[in-house]
C-alpha cells in the first residue's frame, strides 16, 4: 500500500519527564493496599473529634460562669434529642458497611471472571472505593465516641460536657456518607462496564509512560563492573524500584547502577539484580528494590498491555465470543503503541540534577519495540480466525502504526500485517469472505 512508503510525521514532542520521587515507590504500595486509608481516617476523626469534645467543654464552662444556666439546658436538651439519631446510626452504620462490600465483592468477582484477573487491582486502587469504605467506618467509630460523651448528670449547674458540636459532627458525617455511597455505587457500576476498564488501563499506561525519562542510554562505558547486588529476599516479581534512592546511592560511590532484571521479571533468591560499574557496591541497596506476588503499573511499561491483551483473548475464547470487546482493546493497544512510535526504547538512563540529565547514575532495561508490538498483537492474531471483525480493526490499526513509526521499527509491525493475512487466507475457504476479513477497518465491522 502508497502509505507504507510514506516518510513518516515530525515526532510529537515528548511528554515531560517526572523526577523520580524519593517515596514514590511507598505511594504506590500504600495505593495498592486496603487498610490505610480506612485506618487513617479513623484516627483523623479520633482527633477532630477530641477537639470538638474540648470545644464543647470550653462553651460549657464559659456558660457556667456567666451564669446562663438557661443556655446550658437549652443546649443539653438538643444535644439529648439528637442521641437518638446517634444512636440510629450506630447500631446501623455496621450493617450497612456489611451489606455494600458484600455486594461489591461479589461484583469484582464477576468482573474479574469477565475480563481478566489483573483487573481486581483497579477495584483495589479505586480512591472512590476507599474514599466510602474510610468514611463509613470513620462514622461508625464517631457514632460510638459520642455516645460516650454524654453526661447523667441533669443539672445544668453541674454538667461536664454537652456534646454538640460531637453531634453536629456526626450529622455531617452522616450525610458525606450518603454522598459518597451515589458515588461508589456509581464507580463500581462503571467500573463493570468493559469500555471504562479498558480505559482506565489505557490512562495508568500512559501515567507510566510520562514517567520515563524522555531519552534513552548513550551507550557510553560506564566502566567494568565492580560488584553485584544480589536478592536475597523472597522469591517473586520485581514490582519496582526506588530510582531516587539507587541515583543518589551511586552518586555517593561515584558509580554506576544496572538494573539487570526487567521490571515484572520473576526474580529468583540468590540471583544478581544490580550490577555495579566503575566503583565499590553501595551499602543497603536490597531496600530499594520491591518484589512481590504481582505486576503493577508503577514502573511496568509493558502490563497495561498485558491487561488489554489478556481481556482480548478471553473476549475471543468459545465461551464468551465477545469480539467487539477485543476490537475495543485492539483500539487502545493501537492508541498506546502510536504514544510509543518515537520513543527511546529498551535501556533508559537516570541521571543527576532536576531534569535527570546530569551524570548518569542508574541504567534501567525496558522492553523494546518488537517485545511491545508482540505483546500487543501475537496472541490476539492467533485467536483472530474466524472474526473478520478482530482480523479488519487490527489490519487497520497495523497501517495507522505503519504510517506513524520510523523506517527501522517497521518490520514487526509488517511481520503481524504478514502473518494475519496468511492466517485467515488459510483458514477462510471463500475468496469473498476473505477480501472482507482482509480489509481494513477501524471500527472492524461497522
Amino acid at each position: 500500500m502508497s502509505h507504507f512508503s510514506a516518510p513518516p510525521p515530525p515526532s510529537p514532542p515528548a511528554s515531560p519527564y517526572r523526577r523520580p520521587r524519593m517515596l514514590s515507590p511507598l505511594r504506590e504500595h500504600l495505593r495498592d493496599t486496603f487498610w490505610f486509608a480506612p485506618v487513617a481516617a479513623m484516627v483523623l476523626v479520633f482527633l477532630l473529634w477530641w477537639g470538638c469534645v474540648e470545644l464543647d467543654t470550653a462553651i460549657v464552662r464559659a456558660l457556667q460562669e456567666e451564669g446562663a444556666y438557661d443556655a446550658v439546658g437549652d443546649l443539653a436538651a438538643i444535644a439529648e434529642d439528637a442521641k437518638t439519631v446517634v444512636t440510629t446510626i450506630s447500631s446501623a452504620m455496621m450493617t450497612f458497611i456489611g451489606v455494600v462490600f458484600s455486594i461489591s465483592l461479589v461484583a469484582v468477582q464477576m468482573a474479574s471472571g469477565q475480563f481478566s484477573p489483573r483487573v481486581v487491582r483497579i477495584f483495589v486502587r479505586s480512591r472512590i472505593t476507599k474514599a466510602a469504605f474510610a468514611v463509613f467506618l470513620a462514622t461508625f467509630l464517631l457514632s460510638l465516641l459520642v455516645l460516650t460523651s454524654y453526661d447523667s448528670e441533669a443539672d445544668p449547674r453541674l454538667v461536664s460536657t454537652v456534646p454538640l458540636l460531637q453531634s453536629i459532627f456526626t450529622l455531617l458525617m452522616v450525610g458525606l456518607s450518603l454522598l459518597l455511597f451515589v458515588a461508589y455505587v456509581n464507580s463500581t457500576l462503571r467500573l463493570m462496564r468493559v469500555g471504562h476498564v479498558v480505559d482506565r488501563i489505557t490512562r495508568e499506561s500512559f501515567g507510566v509512560l510520562a514517567k520515563m525519562p524522555g531519552y534513552e542510554a548513550d551507550g557510553g562505558d560506564p566502566g567494568p563492573v565492580t560488584g553485584y547486588v544480589v536478592h536475597r529476599g523472597r522469591g517473586g516479581l520485581l514490582r519496582d524500584v526506588n530510582v531516587a534512592l539507587l541515583v543518589r546511592a551511586a552518586r555517593r560511590q561515584g558509580v554506576v547502577l544496572r538494573l539487570l532484571p526487567r521490571i515484572g521479571d520473576f526474580v529468583v533468591p540468590g540471583t544478581p539484580i544490580l550490577a555495579v560499574h566503575g566503583g565499590p557496591v553501595p551499602k543497603r541497596l536490597a531496600t530499594a528494590v520491591s518484589v512481590g506476588a504481582e505486576r503493577t503499573f508503577h514502573q511496568d511499561l509493558g502490563f497495561g498491555l498485558r491487561q488489554l491483551a489478556d481481556i482480548a483473548l478471553r473476549a475471543l475464547s468459545p465461551a464468551v465470543n465477545d469480539p467487539t470487546t477485543a476490537v475495543q482493546c485492539l483500539d487502545r493497544i493501537t492508541q498506546f503503541l502510536a504514544a510509543l512510535a518515537v520513543r527511546p526504547l529498551g535501556a533508559v538512563a537516570y541521571g543527576e540534577g532536576r531534569d535527570g540529565r546530569g551524570a548518569v547514575r542508574l541504567v534501567q532495561d525496558l522492553p523494546g519495540w518488537t517485545d511491545l508490538v508482540d505483546l500487543g498483537f501475537a496472541e490476539i492474531r492467533g485467536c483472530a480466525a474466524g472474526n473478520p471483525q478482530v482480523s479488519r480493526r487490527m489490519l487497520a490499526g497495523l497501517d495507522d502504526l505503519l504510517s506513524l513509526v520510523p523506517p527501522e521499527r517497521r518490520e514487526p509491525l509488517l511481520r503481524h500485517r504478514t502473518l494475519l493475512t496468511q492466517l485467515v487466507e488459510r483458514t477462510v475457504p471463500e475468496a469473498a469472505d476473505r477480501a472482507f476479513a482482509l480489509e481494513p477497518d477501524r471500527q472492524g465491522i461497522g
